[in-house]
C-alpha cells in the first residue's frame, strides 16, 4: 500500500469511528486550543504516559497467558481494563534504533539512528514536537540513548544537550546511556540544565519512579506527554548480567523456562531468576505510577501505554540478547489504557513500534505529520472492518549483529541477510535468504525452513512483500538470492 493510500486509510470512516469516544471532547489543534476549550467548559486533550521498559519479553506479562511464574498483577490489571496488543513487534530489535522508531514513526534507516551510538536527526518531527505544537508539555525521565557523543554536556555518557532531546523540552531528568552512568543501586542522571541527580542504596527502578512521582505531583497547567524510560530488565553492561532487586533471584530460582530457550544453549539458566525479579520490579513501578495518577485526579484523562523496545533471547540466537528476527527478540508487550482504549480486549493483529507515534497523535486529536511511515492502530480497537482490512505485516531492520531485513506476518517470519556478514552499513543491495519460520506450527522457532523446496512458493511471496516494505521505508530494491540448500 502506498504512503498516500495509508493516509487515506487513516482519514477514512474507520479512523473516524475509532476516535468517536474521544473526539467530541477534544478542541482543535493549536497552541491556545486548551485554554479555549476549558473556557468553553470542554474537557482538555488527554495526557499521555509512555512507560517504556528495556528488553522486556512479551511473554513475561501474565495477561499474555504463557508464563506460569511471572508476577505482574499491575500489568495484568492494565490489560484487563484496556487494550492488549498480543502480537506487537519491534521494527528494530536494539535499544537506540527502536527508540528512534518509537518517537518519530519512521524506520531506523530514516531516523539517523540505525545502530547504537548515533544521534537522532534534528529535522524529523517527533511525537514530542507535534504535541508541543498542540499545547502539550513534553517530559522525559530515564534512559534516552539517542544523542551522539558530541552532543553530550561535559563530554560524558549522560547529560544531553537540549537540541538533541527530540522535542522533550520541558521536564527532563535523564541519562543518554543509563547503563553506563548508573548501577542497580547507585548512579547519576541529569536535569534539563545539566545538573547531576545522584542516588544511592535504592533500586534503580524505584529511583526512576521517585522522579516520576515528583513530576506527577506537580500542578499540570497543560496536558502533558511523559515518557518513562526504565533500564530494567536489560542487563547491567559492565557486570554482564541482569540484576533484580535483592532477594528476587532466590525467589525465582526454579521459575518457568520458555520453550524457545529450553532447547538451545545460552545463559538463560543463569540470568532468568534475576530477569524475573527485574520484571516484577517494573510491574510494581507501573502500579505505583498508576496509583499516583489516580491520587492526582489525572487517571481518567490519561492514555497510559506500557511497552518495550525489544525482547531478550538470552544468547540462544547469537552472542548477546537481541538483534535477531526471532520472537524472543521481536515480540514486545504493548498495552494501552485510558481515553479511546477502554475496550477490555486482546487484539492479535500484527502491529509495530513504528505505528505508536501516529496512534498516540491520532488519539489526542493531533495531526499526524507526513514524515511518519507508521499507521494509527486506534481504528483496530473499535472497528471490526478495520481489523478485517488490516495488513498483518511489519518490516524489521537488523543492524550490528548483521545487516538484515525481515518481514513478520501472522503466519511467517522471512529473513534475508548480507552474506558477507557486514554490519557496518545501514543497508545492503545484496542479500541471501537466511531464515523462514512457520509461526502457526513452530512458535518457538526451532526449525528453520529456508531452502526447502516445498516452501519455495511461500518464500517467493514473502520476498516480494518484503521488497515492497523496504521500498516504503526508502530503501533501494535489493537483489535477494534464493537459498538452495536446506541447512
Amino acid at each position: 500500500m502506498s504512503k498516500v493510500n495509508r493516509r487515506n486509510f487513516l482519514l477514512g470512516t474507520a479512523a473516524a469511528a475509532a476516535q468517536a469516544s474521544v473526539a467530541a471532547a477534544l478542541p482543535q489543534a493549536g497552541a491556545g486550543a486548551d485554554a479555549e476549550a476549558e473556557a468553553a467548559g470542554k474537557k482538555r486533550r488527554p495526557n499521555i504516559v509512555i512507560y517504556h521498559s528495556d528488553q522486556f519479553r512479551w511473554d513475561f506479562v501474565g495477561a499474555n497467558g504463557l508464563n506460569s511464574s511471572t508476577h505482574t498483577p499491575n500489568l495484568d490489571a492494565l490489560a484487563a481494563g484496556g487494550t492488549n496488543f498480543t502480537h506487537a513487534v519491534t521494527n528494530q530489535p536494539v535499544c537506540a534504533p527502536s527508540r528512534s522508531v518509537l518517537i518519530t514513526g519512521c524506520y531506523a534507516t530514516e531516523t539517523g539512528v540505525w545502530h547504537n551510538g548515533l544521534g537522532l536527526r534534528e529535522d524529523l518531527p517527533t511525537i514530542a514536537t507535534e504535541l508541543r505544537k498542540a499545547g502539550y508539555t513534553a517530559n522525559y525521565i530515564g534512559k534516552w540513548h539517542m544523542a551522539p557523543g558530541s552532543a553530550l554536556l561535559g563530554g560524558g555518557p549522560g547529560a544531553v544537550r537540549p537540541e538533541h532531546r527530540g522535542g522533550f523540552l520541558d521536564f527532563w531528568e535523564a541519562s543518554n546511556e543509563l547503563e553506563h552512568t548508573t548501577h542497580p543501586y547507585d548512579g547519576t542522571i541529569w536535569d534539563r540544565e545539566g545538573n547531576p541527580i545522584d542516588f544511592k542504596d535504592e533500586y534503580r527502578v524505584d529511583f526512576i519512579t521517585d522522579r516520576v512521582e515528583k513530576f506527577l505531583r506537580q500542578k499540570q497547567e497543560k496536558p502533558f506527554l511523559l515518557m518513562i524510560s526504565q533500564l530494567e530488565p536489560h542487563q547491567q553492561n559492565d557486570l554482564h548480567r541482569m540484576v533484580g532487586p535483592k532477594g528476587s533471584a532466590e525467589r525465582f530460582i526454579n521459575a518457568f523456562v520458555p520453550a524457545d530457550l529450553t532447547a538451545l544453549p545460552g545463559d538463560w539458566h543463569e540470568q532468568l531468576p534475576d530477569y524475573y525479579g527485574c520484571c516484577e520490579a517494573i510491574d510494581a513501578s507501573v502500579g505505583r505510577v498508576r496509583k499516583i495518577l489516580e491520587e492526582e485526579g489525572l487517571a481518567e484523562n490519561t492514555i497510559f501505554l506500557f511497552m518495550s523496545d525489544h525482547g531478550c533471547h538470552f544468547m540462544t540466537r547469537n552472542q548477546e540478547y537481541k538483534r535477531s528476527t526471532h520472537n524472543s527478540s521481536l515480540r514486545v508487550p504493548l498495552i494501552f489504557s485510558g481515553p479511546g482504549f477502554e475496550s477490555a480486549r486482546q487484539l492479535q493483529e500484527i502491529v509495530g513500534i513504528v505505528d505508536l507515534a501516529p496512534t498516540l497523535l491520532d488519539a489526542a486529536g493531533v495531526a499526524v505529520p507526513q514524515s511518519m511511515k507508521g499507521r494509527s492502530i486506534l481504528p483496530l480497537v473499535h472497528d471490526a472492518k478495520a481489523r478485517a482490512d488490516w495488513r498483518n505485516r511489519e518490516l524489521v531492520q537488523i543492524s550490528e549483529s548483521m545487516t538484515g531485513r525481515a518481514i513478520r506476518t501472522k503466519d511467517w517470519t522471512y529473513c534475508i541477510a548480507d552474506p558477507t556478514g557486514a554490519a557496518k552499513e545501514p543497508t545492503s543491495t545484496n542479500y541471501h535468504e537466511y531464515q523462514i519460520y512457520d509461526q502457526r506450527n513452530d512458535p518457538a522457532e526451532l526449525v528453520n525452513l529456508v531452502g526447502r523446496k516445498e516452501y519455495r512458493g511461500i518464500a517467493d511471496g514473502l520476498r516480494d512483500q518484503l521488497k515492497e516494505l523496504m521500498a516504503q521505508a526508502g530503501e533501494a530494491e535489493p537483489e535477494i538470492v534464493p537459498a538452495k540448500l536446506y541447512p
